[in-house]
């Protein structure tokens, strides 16, 4: 099994003086650096009293100094748990229950802003951040010191910095007869490497925990499905890219942000010139092709392939980016935070797919996908995560989508369990029609949902954004011609007993959270409100 850490430190050792990583700022960092900063952060943390299986929460916005030390605490034994201040007090606690840390690793920026006297400031903006300086912990931060980094506090910069000087074998990252400025790891695939946490509550929050061997293995299956070769610039701020680039030996290249979690559409365009590959969502996306569409960016001739997940592609999306990217291979990427990448398909194969559902592409080299009894996804494979944090490990992933394969053994998605419309004795799947409805003229996004009457049952609602919406807070656009267009088109599309009861048509699809993923609850919240008030025709 591919070992994350051996994976980087070979691709160190045999690329050494080549560009590796280039940050927000500019500043660029060759293989040898790369490998040289991440050894010397690991040797330190250890001198510091970093021990096997501490866990670290982890709060710093894509960078050099990111990699560099997210890199240096899995060598030195420890875990990386990426950690959302963002998500409020009472779950960002439940959280830190479960993970159980003991070091952060955060911006300075973060520490000063979680300051009492600061905190009005960031509620204000939108943010409850907890207090980061009261957890307890042994501290890390990178950037410049501002006034709240706690006490004793770790700089991650002077961490990094290689010390000619250090002792050979101090730390799992320095072995007898290396040099000090070399990265050289022992295989350790079993170790704990990364949580992320995902879905859950404050009540039950969930994580999940990839070893250096499921992380090693999912990067290797990516750069093989992408082409990835030395000499190659991968332009993305998404470590799913950027890690598979660094292990290929490609030049990896950051968008500049601000103090937002999202780089910012014309900046992030900006940066693409020379590169040849770029990963992004497919709400970004969709923002980068109204700045081609206005002319404020020009599209780079060397851009091979462009990666698009997250999210679900749709067809109408899929669309615009063949035509303003013609001499581009535009692929839809399928996979989840516990198994990751699974499926890849073009914008070609997606586009001519025409046999119902959302194809999601062949399963990649090495993915076991078979369905259950109920038509249920269910995934093995070398980057298999270890499992939820606190609970038995996986073997196996049920992923909660329900799908088929078909004629060429690939993978159609057509609902997600819990999204299972029930009217009268009908179980309706969204995921069945809306590929279907999205691809009529004038439709951007097409989302049914079920809002249950007063007897129980579900009336099926079909809630449809135009593609010439203004962007903006979600709000009704009553007799919109789009409806009946729509509603005309329906008997040739959906089955008779799926059609629905509401048409409706929405300004704008809203969205989960910071996963730029359609809120289905808040869809069906706002289709509710709508029938209630008479709303809906």
């Amino acid at each position: 099994m591919t070992d994350l850490l051996a994976a980087v430190a070979a691709s160190c050792a045999r690329h050494g003086p080549a560009p590796a990583l280039t940050g927000p700022d500019g500043t660029t960092l060759s293989y040898r650096d790369l490998g040289a900063r991440v050894a010397a952060t690991a040797r330190s943390l250890t001198r510091h009293g970093m021990q096997a299986g501490d866990r670290v929460l982890f709060s710093v916005r894509p960078s050099p100094a990111c990699v560099v030390l997210a890199l240096g605490i899995v060598a030195a034994g420890g875990t990386v748990v990426f950690a959302d201040p963002g998500v409020g007090p009472e779950l960002f606690a439940a959280r830190f229950g479960l993970a159980r840390p003991r070091w952060a690793a955060a911006e300075s920026l973060l520490y000063a802003a979680s300051r009492r006297l600061l905190r009005p400031l960031t509620r204000r903006r939108g943010l409850l951040l907890p207090d980061y300086a009261g957890l307890g912990l042994r501290y890390v931060y990178s950037g410049p010191w501002l006034p709240g980094v706690p006490r004793g506090a770790l700089a991650a910069r002077r961490l990094a910095k290689p010390r000619p000087a250090d002792r050979p074998g101090s730390s799992p990252a320095d072995r007898p007869g290396s040099s000090s400025a070399e990265l050289v790891v022992e295989a350790a695939p079993d170790q704990e490497a990364l949580v992320v946490f995902t879905s859950g509550t404050t009540a039950a929050p969930r994580a999940v925990v990839h070893a250096r061997g499921s992380l090693g293995a999912a990067l290797s299956v990516l750069a093989d499905a992408c082409l990835l070769r030395p000499g190659d610039v991968v332009h993305t701020d998404q470590l799913m890219l950027g890690m598979p680039a660094l292990v290929a030996g490609a030049h990896w290249t950051m968008p500049p942000f601000g103090f937002a979690p999202h780089t910012d559409p014309a900046r992030y365009s900006a940066g693409l010139a020379g590169a040849t590959h770029t990963f992004t969502t497919p709400a970004d996306l969709a923002a980068v092709l109204d700045l081609v569409a206005a002319g404020r960016v020009a599209v780079p001739p060397t851009l091979r392939q462009l990666l698009v997940g997250g999210a679900p592609v749709l067809p109408s999306l899929l669309g615009r980016a063949r035509e303003a990217l013609p001499g581009t291979e535009i692929l839809a990427v399928y996979g989840m935070t516990e198994i990751l990448p699974v499926a890849v398909a073009t914008a070609d194969e997606k586009l001519a797919h025409d046999g119902g559902g959302d194809l999601a592409g062949r399963p990649l080299p090495g993915v076991d996908a078979r369905l259950s009894d109920d038509g249920e996804l269910l995934l093995r494979g070398p980057h298999l995560c270890r499992g939820y944090l606190g609970e038995p490990p996986l073997t196996e992933h049920a992923t909660g989508d329900l799908a088929r394969f078909d004629d060429q053994g690939r993978i159609v998605l057509y609902g997600r369990k819990k999204e299972m419309i029930i009217r009268g004795r009908t179980n309706i799947y969204p995921g069945l029609y809306e590929p279907a409805i999205t691809r009529l003229p004038g439709v951007r996004t097409a989302t049914l949902v079920g809002v249950s009457d007063a007897i129980g049952d579900e009336r099926v609602v079909l809630v449809l954004t135009p593609e010439a919406a203004e962007a903006g807070d979600p709000r009704w656009l009553p007799g919109h011609p789009l409806a009946e267009h729509v509603r005309a088109a329906l008997p040739t599309l959906v089955d008779a007993a799926a059609l629905p009861d509401h048409v409706l048509v929405l300004s704008e699809l809203p969205i989960s959270g910071r996963t730029g993923k359609p809120d289905r609850d808040a869809v069906q919240d706002l289709a509710r409100e709508a029938i209630l008030a008479g709303g809906a025709p």
